[in-house]
């Protein structure tokens, strides 16, 4: 049974997550990332929101960077723990938009749309200012998250299907008016129907750069992906990095 406490990646979701993100575990996905985390963080300290099972804090950690994890759900933390290292990255239980844990950072890192999983403008804006709060004096903070995919929405349509399979749907729901949107899973198997919904707030380049001035931080470096292609019209993601002053 999922624990309410645990958000939406309870432990129904965090037994199959690895599994199901198999293509984000790839040495592909993992190691340019790991590669510009650890150049950002130097000699210093990692923070990550979001950690989850631990695809990027553990790799980072094998680099000699300490890092420390903030998660909802203890259920993906268990999964982190039970890997090998996993006892070696710190993790404070608790939403990222808002918890505190002691020291300063060199790098902060929010990636795979995780800065979506903020349901509200405020709390984004909060998680921005919660990280700049973190981050000592010339420090970054990185995020990668794709951009709306709203240009695929003919008028009067509200969904997106991105992934259609035996016995398998998903789709995303979006909201133009306030910025709301869900993905959402179907699956049959054996005769019974399993459904479930995630809900998101989707947020644009540019308002994410106003979020973290009003943080005080500044726009450094924006990148279309992990191996610094330069970001276009048509880039359907951003990694992007702001400094601390």
């Amino acid at each position: 049974m999922d624990d309410p406490d645990d958000g939406f990646f309870g432990e129904s979701v965090a037994a199959a997550y690895d599994d199901s993100s198999a293509a984000m575990f790839a040495p592909e996905a993992i190691e340019p990332a790991v590669d510009l985390l650890a150049e950002l963080a130097g000699e210093g300290h990692a923070l990550e929101l979001g950690v989850g099972t631990g695809r990027l804090a553990l790799p980072l950690a094998r680099r000699g960077v300490p890092v420390h994890g903030i998660d909802l759900s203890r259920a993906m933390v268990e999964r982190l723990r039970a890997k090998p290292g996993g006892a070696d990255v710190e993790v404070t239980i608790g939403d990222f938009a808002t918890t505190k844990v002691p020291g300063t950072f060199t790098v902060a890192y929010l990636v795979f749309n995780t800065i979506m999983n903020l349901t509200t403008q405020d709390a984004q804006v909060d998680c921005f200012r919660n990280v700049a709060a973190h981050l000592a004096p010339g420090g970054c903070f990185v995020v990668e998250v794709g951009v709306p995919d709203l240009r695929r929405l003919p008028p009067g349509q509200t969904a997106v299907p991105f992934h259609v399979g035996d016995g398998s749907w998903a789709y995303d729901l979006y909201d133009v008016a306030t910025q709301a949107m869900s993905s959402n899973y179907v699956d049959v198997a054996g005769g019974q129907g399993r459904f479930r919904s995630i809900p998101f707030r989707y947020v644009w380049p540019a308002e994410l750069d106003l979020m973290a001035r009003l943080a005080g931080m500044r726009l450094r470096e924006r990148w279309e992906g992990w191996t610094r292609e330069p970001f276009t019209g048509e880039s359907t993601r951003h990694v992007s990095i702001w400094e601390k002053p």
